[in-house]
């Protein structure tokens, strides 16, 4: 591929008011099932500790970015973990760019626990099954079948559109955003804003009432080893100083321990707005609110918000040991923290508190907390985008209680949002997809998806 950062768009293409850009045509709506579908037979399992190869699904979006026109960049910071990066030149060279990001990578997937093979890409019951139909190549594959209309309908962004697809989100994206964002932040000039990942999906909450969250803050990612040091000694003896009994009763107090809840603006924005849509008039700065009980109230709304009004710290790992009547020395454990932005020092200091003088931790893995303005914009743009095609849509602020490779391209000063919409049908538990068993989305869904993706960036 040619290695120029800024790729030209084909001549004779025109502006988002110009004719025939009324919407994606017939072939993207099938094109977008078949990419998903593709994708998912391209097994990019992320196995951990570099255990990963994305290459051929990168070349696979590379050569069709290549076919819409564009002159994709295929770039390796480990050999096989290939990020692709290509630029859509907007009609406004003032207006600043914009970002769409999607990672290619997926989470593990044991065959014997599926309906259907999870690298098979089978379609049926009108669903795309496979391990990546959710989480995420479904969104790759909708930007793709965007860029591609686009370039069939002679149709242009109002800015420019930067498109990415990463390596490695699904472990530490030091092969995929991290890299790109340390190394080719040229690739990214401009770039004020970006969407990706987890936003903008149907949420029923109630039999009428379909809520879109749509992201606007990820909690920041705290992965923490604790290790504890003792007298090592024989089983039978009385030992003051178990390395696994100091362990244990640091690894209890954490576990028990009920974090005060935080409340950060978009949390805020979307704790009230989602009380309104029932009827409950809150006042969040009323020193006698209770969050908890008003989440209550939301019934199963309220299970979008009640991950991210504290901070979280949840043991997983425990190891120590090696004979059942040998005391051991040392004893560790790993914990998996979250911190809502602004709510760093509190959980480090918490953790000190917890831990106790006889455990020692340190951060094993470190990922800031992000926040972006549900007044922007471009957050009402996406609101006024999903709307359009769903006039029964209630879009509303989303905190992830996880992370994304938005956390990577914020070190360049872009603010990200999570936008990969899809309509789905009512029982439809799409959460529980994400990185489950019998991951599918529905063909319906992708539709939406590009006809709203299609509508966002052409006039964002």
């Amino acid at each position: 591929m040619a290695d120029s950062t800024r790729p030209t768009t084909p001549a004779g293409v025109s502006g988002p008011g110009a004719p025939g850009n009324d919407g994606p045509g017939d072939q993207a709506l099938d094109e977008v099932v078949t990419f998903t579908s593709e994708l998912i037979r391209i097994d990019t399992t992320n196995h951990g500790g570099g255990d990963c190869r994305e290459q051929p699904a990168a070349e696979y979006a590379a050569e069709r970015l290549t076919g819409a026109g564009l002159e994709p960049v295929l770039l390796e910071r480990t050999p096989g973990r290939t990020n692709v990066v290509a630029r859509i030149a907007g009609t406004d060279p003032s207006a600043d760019a914009l970002l769409v990001h999607g990672h290619l990578d997926v989470v593990p997937a044991h065959p014997d626990d599926w309906a259907v093979h999870p690298f098979s890409g089978e379609i049926r019951d009108g669903m795309v099954w496979g391990r990546g139909a959710i989480d995420m190549k479904n969104m790759d594959a909708m930007i793709l079948s965007v860029v591609r209309d686009w370039a069939r309908r002679g149709v242009r962004p109002r800015r420019d559109v930067v498109v990415a697809f990463t390596a490695d989100e699904e472990a530490s994206a030091v092969d995929g955003s991290g890299f790109l964002a340390r190394h080719h932040p040229e690739l990214f000039e401009g770039c004020t804003e970006a969407i990706g990942e987890s936003g903008a999906f149907t949420f029923h909450a109630g039999p009428d009432l379909a809520l879109y969250p749509v992201g606007a803050g990820e909690r920041g990612t705290g992965w923490l080893k604790l290790t504890a040091d003792g007298r090592a000694g024989h089983g039978s003896k009385v030992n003051r100083e178990n390395a696994v009994s100091r362990l244990a009763a640091a690894v209890a107090r954490i576990g028990e321990y009920r974090w005060p809840v935080r409340l950060t603006p978009t949390v805020r924005a979307a704790l009230t707005e989602t009380a309104a849509l029932y009827g409950i008039d809150i006042d969040p700065d009323d020193p006698d609110f209770d969050a908890d009980a008003i989440l209550a109230k939301l019934g199963h709304a309220g299970a979008l918000i009640e991950p991210v009004i504290r901070n979280s710290a949840n043991p997983t790992i425990l190891q120590a040991g090696y004979k059942v009547n040998v005391i051991p020395g040392t004893a560790t454990a790993h914990v998996d923290g979250r911190f809502v932005p602004g709510g760093e020092e509190e959980f480090t200091a918490t953790m000190d508190q917890l831990t106790g003088p006889d455990v020692d931790w340190e951060f094993q893995h470190r990922m800031i907390a992000l926040e972006a303005p549900v007044d922007s914009p471009t957050y009402a743009r996406m609101a006024e985008a999903l709307k359009r095609f769903d006039p029964d849509a209630h879009v509303v602020p989303y905190c992830m209680s996880g992370g994304t490779d938005a956390k990577q391209f914020a070190r360049l000063g872009i603010t990200g949002y999570g936008f990969s919409p899809l309509q789905l049908p009512i029982g439809f538990d799409y959460q529980a997809l994400f990185h489950g068993v019998d991951e599918r989305v529905p063909v319906t869904a992708l539709h939406f998806g590009v006809r709203v993706l299609d509508h966002f960036l052409r006039h964002a």
